[in-house]
């Protein structure tokens, strides 16, 4: 249940504005065109468009789970298909890094798989806080498929006083005031936070003063912070209108219940 939720969730990208937020920063900008990012060696340096990143840890399970298979070489229809897109995007996606396949052949997997972890910067491990233990908060925690993509939960936060100093999968639950010690001493730079609303652009704030500079948010809100600060935004109540919608002309065309 947890992974199927985990993966509806990085699809969210509507919010609304955070209660508490301040005017410490510009507001968020708009997904940007186009980012740069560093490809494996030998290749030159590209402009990879945000679409095309989206969808690279798509390729990159799929690549995974053919590999585990026991396949060493993959069509792009047959990938494609795996990652539940079409071909012609798939190949114009791989060509930005380099990657166009053999005539005949395909990809080979583990070359593929390396380019794209590269890309991705998963070619080392990467540690995670969460602040926000609810409900939420320990799915999250307590979700094995993080350390099978190269991450790994280091600190948990909370403020109330039943959850702080228990522990959760062998970690600590730390109290708020305790994040930018742990932030510095863990060297972490990605955070998820998974409060109230009410407390998330606080939240922020002190993340951002402690050196994180991407963090994934599913408070129901948008996040004020600098430019240097990437946030991903997640709301399940979006997707939940979203399907809303397609029940809902689904249900005019006559197709639901026929």
């Amino acid at each position: 249940m947890v992974p199927s939720i985990v993966r509806l969730f990085t699809r969210a990208k509507l919010n609304r504005r955070c209660h508490t937020a301040s005017n410490r920063y510009p507001l968020e900008k708009p997904g940007r065109p186009v980012l740069p990012l560093d490809i494996p060696a030998g290749s030159e340096h590209r402009q990879i468009p945000d679409a095309t990143v989206s969808r690279l840890p798509e390729y990159l399970h799929a690549l995974h789970t053919l590999a585990e298979a026991g396949h060493g070489t993959i069509s792009s229809e047959a990938l494609a298909v795996a990652a539940g897109v079409n071909s012609a995007k798939l190949r114009k996606d791989l060509s930005h890094l380099g990657s166009y396949g053999t005539r005949g052949v395909g990809y080979d997997i583990a070359v593929l798989t390396t380019q794209i972890s590269e890309v991705l910067g998963l070619r080392q491990h990467r540690s995670v806080a969460l602040v926000g233990v609810g409900h939420l908060g320990k799915a999250l925690a307590g979700y094995g498929g993080f350390a099978n993509r190269g991450f790994g939960i280091a600190a948990l936060f909370d403020i109330a006083e039943d959850r702080v100093g228990a522990h959760l999968d062998g970690l600590p639950i730390r109290h708020l005031d305790e994040l930018p010690e742990i932030i510095r001493s863990e060297s972490i730079s990605i955070a998820v936070i998974a409060t109230p609303p009410a407390a998330a652009q606080r939240v922020a704030e002190s993340l951002v003063d402690a050196g994180v500079t991407s963090i994934l948010n599913f408070a129901p809100c948008v996040l004020d912070v600098p430019d240097n600060v990437d946030v991903r935004k997640v709301d399940l109540a979006v997707e939940l209108q979203i399907l809303s919608f397609h029940e809902h002309r689904k249900s005019r065309n006559g197709k639901v219940g026929t």
